[in-house]
């Protein structure tokens, strides 16, 4: 491994990969692989699927993007996400990075419309593994449940081709566009995060467990530049 691709192995506050929790799901979930593409692959599905999707998850508190927290919760949105699958990805081995991008949402649910008031997120996170000799990108976002009850596709990942959300539903009709792509991370930009999420959900925004907690609270602003 090339001295520049250390800083995609090492842990940060964030991108935890050094905590025991981390480590121990790491080991336990890539038991038995015997490539980074298999243990790649394990390590996506778990964050896919057992780490549920949670858009009221958003935090402007640092501590709330730990991803041992996150492993704790076991629920988070794209950024949490993100860095969980980076830190269970180091803590394997694999260097793995931070990607950030502007996408709109075309069957974002009507509720979450009339909080946000838009279907355009400025700071969509996922990830890029690296494998087979290069990057490969990986978003881990929306759950299985979630997308069968919905209806849209489940964003699969073989290790070897980019797996990003897809453009269109399971009918054919737009999904989610990508508007605009960041240069990748080797750790969390929290403060670029904070700086435009905080427009959304204000200044004091924590996790709101339950959707239950969200009556009465607002997330809507202008967050589209």
């Amino acid at each position: 491994m090339s001295a520049h691709m250390d800083i995609y192995l090492r842990p940060t506050p964030n991108i935890d990969a050094d905590n025991e929790n981390i480590i121990e799901a790491a080991r336990r979930l890539t038991t038995g692989c015997s490539s980074d593409q298999q243990r790649a692959m394990k390590l996506f599905y778990f964050v896919r699927d057992e780490i549920k999707y949670n858009v009221y998850m958003i935090s402007v508190f640092i501590e709330d993007f730990r991803a041992s927290r996150i492993l704790e919760w076991g629920k988070g949105y794209c950024v949490q996400k993100a860095v969980l699958l980076a830190a269970l990805g180091r803590a394997s081995g694999i260097p793995s990075r931070l990607v950030f991008a502007k996408i709109k949402n075309h069957k974002l649910p009507a509720h979450i419309l009339e909080m946000t008031g838009t279907n355009i997120f400025p700071r969509h996170g996922y990830n890029q593994l690296f494998l087979g000799g290069k990057w490969v990108s990986a978003a881990a976002t929306f759950d299985k449940e979630l997308c069968e009850k919905n209806g849209l596709p489940t964003v699969e990942f073989d290790g070897r081709s980019n797996a990003v959300l897809p453009e269109r539903d399971l009918k054919g009709e737009p999904f989610i566009e990508y508007v605009e792509k960041f240069t990748p991370r080797d750790d969390l930009p929290f403060e670029w995060i904070a700086r435009k999420i905080s427009t959304m959900v204000g200044p004091d925004k924590r996790p709101w467990f339950h959707r239950d907690t969200s009556k009465g609270g607002s997330m809507g602003a202008d967050i589209t530049s």
